[in-house]
């Protein structure tokens, strides 16, 4: 594609954000595969922790009749289940910036 052909709304918003994340100093390249490896595992921990919060959820549920209880354990679930999506991003984020 050449410069002067007309862009799409998608690759401008992607050149700004280059330019933006140039301008602040965020610095991205290519993952090793060492990295990937390390994001697969961070990846499927996260995704066996959240079964494990599943499945203990459905047997506290299943115990529970009283619906301000229930509301109270779906609430539970629903803080430990962002808890365990930020932990993953987060780490998954350290990895990424880890230069080797």
């Amino acid at each position: 594609m050449s410069n002067d052909a007309p862009k799409s709304a998608y690759e401008l918003a992607m050149a700004r954000l280059r330019q933006k994340d140039a301008e602040a100093g965020v610095v991205t390249g290519p993952v090793s595969d060492e990295q990937k490896a390390e994001i697969a595992e961070v990846r499927s921990r996260a995704e066996a922790r959240i079964a494990e919060l599943k499945i203990l959820h459905q047997s506290t549920i299943a115990a529970l009749f009283d619906p301000d209880a229930r509301a109270l354990a779906e609430a539970e679930l629903r803080r430990e289940l962002q808890r365990v999506d930020e932990d993953r991003e987060s780490k998954i984020a350290r990895i990424r910036e880890a230069r080797r």
